[in-house]
């Protein structure tokens, strides 16, 4: 994969890139996050980690405005967007790349990356999405839904830079992929990264997250248990008992 052209717009330093406190959600009267606090700084990569069903994705849907917070704030960029529509929140330059393939599955390949543009004409996304993933040159008159879990989450990816985004909340990237493919996003992440662009992580390869990320929060049951710097949680017990089994290792 080519290096990323580091030209993307960035929060303001005055400001984290986001900025969470006391928030609590849930689905259907069940409380899931419990005064949850949080903070993403500019230009840096966070880790989110935790068990199976300790609310990760909640907050990532939270954090985005699909589920609405019951109490706390939700801020991007020193901007308090916590009755905004997610639409108001990504057109304010937050992304969700969510768990299982966030693409228009009936859509080309073409339409998938024109539809996410913010800058630029068609061609001009198109070249920087096939920058990111060069494989995308050769499918982009194929439908999205007949590509392979893999080169959908590539497109997801690529979608998702070319609307230059700020803040970047990722779900479970690596879920279910083969480790050279899982390699490529983690190298794409990378170079996101590099443009400026903060990035939230939640994934199953702790190890590889917590390799960049510059702090890292783990959530049990609805609620933070540890923040910190990643070095501090490889050493205590909580990555063992919550992350150090049955995780899937670095490779």
């Amino acid at each position: 994969m080519n290096a990323i052209d580091v030209d993307a717009s960035t929060s303001s330093a005055a400001h984290p890139a986001l900025e969470v406190a006391g928030l609590s959600s849930g689905y259907d009267g069940t409380v899931v996050l419990r005064n949850v606090s949080l903070t993403v700084p500019a230009g840096s990569i966070t880790a989110l980690l935790g068990p199976n069903g300790a609310g990760k994705s909640t907050f990532l849907r939270t954090v985005s405005g699909f589920l609405p917070a019951t109490t706390g704030t939700v801020s991007l960029g020193g901007v308090d967007v916590t009755r905004r529509s997610p639409h108001k929140r990504f057109a304010a330059g937050l992304c969700l790349i969510p768990e299982g393939r966030g693409v228009f599955r009936g859509l080309s390949v073409r339409d998938n990356i024109v539809m996410q543009s913010v800058r630029g004409t068609e061609r001009e996304s198109i070249e920087r999405a096939i920058e990111s993933f060069p494989m995308l040159a050769r499918k982009l008159d194929q439908r999205a839904g007949t590509m392979s879990g893999g080169e959908q989450q590539m497109l997801a990816m690529a979608a998702a830079y070319v609307r230059s985004p700020k803040l970047v909340l990722v779900d479970e990237a690596s879920l279910g992929l083969a480790p050279i493919i899982v390699d490529q996003i983690f190298c794409f992440l990378e170079g996101l990264a590099a443009t400026g662009a903060s990035l939230l992580i939640v994934d199953q390869y702790v190890h590889r997250a917590l390799s960049m990320a510059t702090h890292a929060y783990v959530l049990l049951r609805g609620r933070i248990a540890f923040d910190g710097a990643p070095s501090q949680l490889l050493e205590s017990d909580m990555f063992e008992r919550y992350l150090g089994r049955g995780t899937v290792p670095s490779s």
